[in-house]
């Protein structure tokens, strides 16, 4: 049973394996836009439902024309790399939400959420920008997908556990369990920290490709770390330090300004 069901994990990995464009990163990812889009539209519909929109029709409008522009340059370059049809997928949408939190974030097939607390530490359209590639990168790079594969990647290994010490002593099984545990909930904490890392080199990238300064991605973290609050020791969070944030977007910043003019004088 042990060996089936890893050698159920191994055609599983080996048929969902794909690449991100761009970073060129290996992903695994089961759920097909074909499942995960039309969930997260109808979650999308719920949660406008459910939460105040922005009165400040200047505000709004900012978030829909800088959501526009990036969006636009993300879908010339898919329909320019072989990704018709993903393109075609995509709804996007960009809403603002009256809300203290400072956050934002975009479901899978384009659909944005930008939260009024936020827009303070953006402070200026490339700073709306720096944000907003930020999170349609996540979009792109099917982020969300890849974090539904290891859920269930991780409840596959949990039975493999199971099945492999059924016969043991329940020590053993017991320190199995605690490994397994342990091992898998900082193997996702490190996972979604390549996702932020890979969603902040693509939104340099893609505000770029839409003409705002991407240098302005630095200093919203310059301006996030002076807002304070305590964070957790780096290999505990789901997120980088804001540290190593800023030096890993200084580090990228040539690079995604080579990339959006080498996609733009490609007609992309």
């Amino acid at each position: 049973m042990k060996r089936i069901v890893s050698i159920l994990a191994l055609i599983i990995f080996i048929t969902s394996c794909s690449t991100v464009p761009i970073t060129g990163r290996k992903r695994v990812n089961l759920i097909p836009d074909s499942q995960a889009l039309p969930m997260a539209f109808q979650q999308y519909e719920s949660f406008l439902t459910e939460n105040k929109l922005s009165t400040d029709a200047a505000a709004t409008q900012q978030i829909k024309d800088v959501g526009s522009r990036i969006s636009k340059a993300v879908d010339r370059f898919m329909r320019a790399n072989g990704m018709t049809a993903e393109a075609d997928s995509y709804k996007w949408e960009f809403n603002l939400i009256q809300d203290t939190i400072a956050n934002a974030w975009c479901m899978p097939g384009g659909k944005v959420v930008f939260y009024t607390g936020i827009l303070p530490i953006c402070k200026n359209e490339d700073g709306i920008a720096a944000v907003m590639g930020h999170e349609i990168a996540h979009a792109f790079a099917k982020h969300g997908q890849e974090r539904m594969t290891q859920g269930l990647a991780a409840q596959l290994g949990g039975i493999a556990v199971a099945v492999g010490t059924a016969n043991k002593p329940e020590q053993t099984r017991e320190i199995w369990n605690i490994a397994y545990g342990v091992g898998s909930q900082l193997g996702m904490l490190k996972y979604s920290r390549v996702h932020e890392t890979e969603a902040d080199k693509l939104g340099l990238v893609f505000m770029s490709m839409a003409g705002y300064r991407p240098e302005e991605a630095v200093n919203i973290w310059i301006r996030m770390s002076e807002k304070g609050g305590a964070a957790p020791p780096e290999f505990l969070s789901t997120h980088p330090s804001h540290g190593t944030r800023i030096q890993n977007l200084k580090n990228y910043m040539a690079e995604a300004k080579r990339l959006a003019k080498k996609y733009n004088s490609q007609g992309i």
